[in-house]
C-alpha cells in the first residue's frame, strides 16, 4: 500500500513537471518568434496561431505585422485577422476599430464584405443593456443598414434585419423607461416631452397603449397641478389626449381609469359630450 501511495505521487509529481515544460517550452517558442526579424515566418505563425485558437498569440505578433506590412498586397489580409483575433478575444472595440480601419484602406478587399458585416456586429456586442445609454445600439442599427444598402442580396441580409430589429426594441424599451422615469417622480412636463418624443420616433411599439395612457395620465396631472393661468391650456390638452387614447384604444384596459380623468377635466372646462358620460 505504501508503495502504491509513492508510486501514485511520484505520477502526480511527473505529470505536473511534465506539464510545466510543455509551458515553459511553449513560451520560449513563442519569445523567439515575438524576437525574430524574419517577418514572413512571423506572419506564417501568427496564422498557425489564429488557426489554432490562439488569438493572444496571433494578435501579439499581427500587432507588429500591421505596421511591417501597411502598404503592401497583404496588409488588408493582416487587418482582417488582427480584428478577428480581437474578437475572438472579445475585445470588440478594438476589433470594431480595425473592421473599419481596414474597410477605409481597402475599399476594394476580398475582406470588405465580411468587415462591414462586423463592424455592425461588433457595436452589437457592446450594445448595453436598456437602462443604459443606447449611443452603442443606435450605431450598431446604422452599421447593419449600411451593410444592407451595400449587399442587398448577400445571404447575411436576413440576420442583419434580425439584429436590427432587436435593437430597435431596445432603443424603444429605452425610450419607454426615460418617460416612465420621470413619470413615476412626478415631473409630469418632463414627461409628457419624453413620451411624446417616444411615440414619435416608435410609432409601431408593442408599448403604444401603455404609453399613450401614461402620456394622459401626464398630462391630466400637469393641468390638474397647473397654476391658473397656464390650467384651462393644459386641461383642454388633457381633454384632447383623452379622446385620441379611446379612439385608439377603446377596449383598453385602463378605459374606466380614463373615463374618471374625462369627466373631471371636462367639469373643470364645462365641457360636455353626452356620447363619452
Amino acid at each position: 500500500m505504501y508503495l502504491c501511495a509513492m508510486f501514485r505521487k511520484f505520477e502526480n509529481i511527473t505529470i505536473v513537471a511534465l506539464l510545466f515544460l510543455l509551458i515553459s517550452t511553449s513560451c520560449s517558442d513563442y519569445n523567439k518568434i515575438i524576437k525574430s526579424t524574419d517577418y514572413e515566418f512571423k506572419y506564417k505563425k501568427a496564422i498557425e496561431y489564429y488557426e489554432d485558437g490562439e488569438y493572444v498569440k496571433s494578435a501579439g505578433l499581427l500587432r507588429e505585422l500591421v505596421n511591417i506590412y501597411r502598404g503592401t498586397s497583404r496588409a488588408d489580409e493582416i487587418y482582417y485577422h488582427y480584428a478577428q483575433s480581437h474578437y475572438k478575444m472579445k475585445d470588440y472595440l478594438m476589433a470594431g476599430h480595425w473592421f473599419r480601419t481596414l474597410v477605409k484602406e481597402f475599399p476594394k478587399s476580398e475582406f470588405v464584405e465580411e468587415s462591414q458585416f462586423m463592424i455592425g456586429f461588433c457595436y452589437y456586442e457592446d450594445s448595453p443593456k436598456p437602462r443604459l445609454d443606447q449611443q452603442v445600439s443606435q450605431k450598431a442599427i446604422d452599421a447593419f443598414q449600411l451593410y444592407i444598402n451595400l449587399y442587398p442580396n448577400n445571404e447575411r441580409v436576413e440576420e442583419a434585419n434580425r439584429l436590427i430589429i432587436e435593437l430597435r426594441d431596445k432603443l424603444v424599451y429605452k425610450s419607454f423607461l426615460t418617460g416612465k422615469l420621470y413619470y413615476d417622480f412626478e415631473n409630469y412636463k418632463a414627461a409628457v416631452i419624453a413620451l411624446t418624443n417616444s411615440l414619435k420616433e416608435f410609432p409601431d411599439t408593442r408599448y403604444r397603449e401603455t404609453l399613450m395612457f401614461m402620456l394622459l395620465e401626464a398630462k391630466y396631472f400637469l393641468a390638474i397641478k397647473s397654476i391658473e393661468e397656464k390650467k384651462e391650456q393644459r386641461l383642454s390638452d388633457a381633454l384632447d389626449e383623452y379622446f385620441t387614447f379611446v379612439d385608439e384604444f377603446p377596449e383598453s384596459k385602463h378605459r374606466k381609469t380614463a373615463q374618471k380623468y374625462y369627466e373631471t377635466t371636462a367639469k373643470l372646462l364645462n365641457y360636455q359630450d353626452d356620447s363619452n358620460l
